[in-house]
């Protein structure tokens, strides 16, 4: 029998009506499935944990409530099992929050898991593990330690619904087990059936971004078109028990799935085809075959899986330096040229107070894409600034460990006003503390993952 799962959300402040269309495609076959939400990047985590430090009932998913209230009763209603890591750093309180959309709806009844056991913060050894290949270059931060989370799998995931879950809540999970844990529990795959494994790692990968298997990210006008896109329809996978699976979307949605799409997808942040590794599985995607069979139906079909790999990643999250940006707009005939004006003033300002900060300085239109790192507004070849340029945003961005030597040079964009070219306007500025994380690679036995029901 076909199992549907299907996408709500790619990233933490994702469309928030992108569910419910996947969720009534899924619920008119009549044959049950799930939904999977995937939020959570390496800063978002972080960010959650800062938030749960400020107040014990925060650090989950500020967007949850408008994600899970459209869907939740016709999910109970068909079987359609919910699965997010909109946990994020406190998964108990996200939890808290859904119980209390179930009582509004007239759901008191409702089985809510929770996955435990990624925060290793307290279990990781600093000193001995090894950083993660990708990081291996960078230099240690010196900020404090907020957060450290390991990519748990699937398994927990899976025995949650197997136990009864209608809702299971993650914080850091590898984002294919999202997937990969409602088709175990759902087929009966073992852990050491690998193909099958993969295959549903794969579903994962494809469905974890949401819409970008779907026409999202995608659109190039005249070269790649995607009808309405302001109505992109979010993705579904009809998987059958072998492992193979067709990705669609809802019908009369916007956006679209073609073996473009679909191959996009397919390579995202996928260094080795032969071997990308996550918890559960080393996915081999090498023979992978992709085939149109239908509008807007792409069948997928051919992974391979080996042995997972014998340790898993682990993100820290560590406070960073302080970062500074600030803008104005100048306009009307000749506002290259003084816009160009106000970015030497605020260089030779900085340097007229010593505040030594990494900086860069911007013309948005002229050099704010296309000039190098060093950001002193240098010359690009091939780029021809010698247009009318009619409206333009320059734009200071500074970093460092002093948040008053930030501040200060802000403050001199906003000088601008009255001590800058003419015409100056619109002026903003903020500053934020920066996250920076680093990878490692922890034993499987400093992780200890559980699922709790209630």
């Amino acid at each position: 029998m076909t199992y549907r799962i299907g996408c709500g959300a790619g990233f933490s402040g994702d469309r928030i009506d992108a569910g419910l269309p996947v969720v009534e495609a899924i619920a008119a076959a009549g044959e049950g499935g799930a939904i999977i939400f995937e939020t959570i990047g390496e800063r978002t985590l972080a960010l959650g944990h800062l938030a749960r430090r400020q107040d014990p009932a925060l650090g989950y998913e500020p967007l949850l409530a408008d994600y899970v209230r459209p869907i939740l009763k016709i999910c109970v209603e068909r079987n359609i099992v919910i699965v997010g890591n909109f946990g994020c750093a406190n998964p108990q309180a996200a939890a808290a929050v859904i119980a209390g959309l179930g009582r509004d709806l007239g759901l008191p009844s409702l089985r809510i898991a929770t996955i435990e056991g990624d925060d290793v913060r307290d279990r990781m050894n600093f000193a001995t593990e090894d950083l993660w290949e990708g990081d291996s270059g960078l230099a240690p931060p010196s900020g404090e330690i907020v957060s450290a989370n390991a990519y748990l799998g699937a398994g927990a995931i899976a025995q949650a619904i197997a136990a009864g879950a209608q809702v299971v809540v993650t914080g850091r999970v590898a984002d294919p087990a999202l997937a990969l844990g409602p088709l175990i529990a759902h087929f009966g795959w073992t852990w050491d059936d690998l193909d099958r494994i993969a295959a549903g790692t794969l579903i994962g990968h494809l469905l974890e971004c949401g819409s970008q298997v779907t026409g999202g990210y995608f659109a190039d006008p005249g070269f790649k078109d995607v009808p309405q896109p302001e109505a992109i329809g979010f993705p579904i996978a009809e998987v059958e028990a072998d492992g193979s699976f067709v990705i669609t979307k809802p019908p009369g949605s916007g956006g679209l799935v073609d073996l473009r799409t679909v191959k996009e997808q397919l390579l995202y942040e996928i260094h080795d085809p032969a071997a990308y590794l996550t918890p559960d599985v080393t996915l081999d995607i090498a023979e992978v075959e992709i085939d149109e069979v239908g509008t807007d139906r792409v069948r997928v079909r051919g992974a391979r899986g080996h042995a997972a790999p014998e340790r898993l990643k682990a993100t820290v999250g560590f406070l960073g330096d302080w970062f500074g940006e600030g803008e104005i707009s100048y306009a009307g005939p000749n506002a290259l040229a003084r816009a160009r004006l106000a970015a030497d003033v605020i260089g030779k300002r900085l340097d007229m107070r010593g505040l030594d900060l990494r900086r860069r300085i911007d013309l948005i239109g002229v050099s704010s894409a296309f000039d190098d790192d060093r950001g002193s507004l240098r010359a690009t070849p091939g780029l021809d600034v010698s247009g009318s340029f009619e409206d333009l945003r320059v734009r200071l961005a500074v970093a460092g460990p002093d948040r008053p030597a930030v501040e200060g040079a802000l403050q001199e964009v906003l000088a601008l006003y009255c001590c800058g070219p003419a015409g100056g306007g619109g002026h903003r500025s903020r500053v934020t503390q920066r996250i920076e994380t680093r990878s490692y690679l922890v034993p499987r036995e400093v992780v200890e993952v559980a699922y709790r029901l209630q």
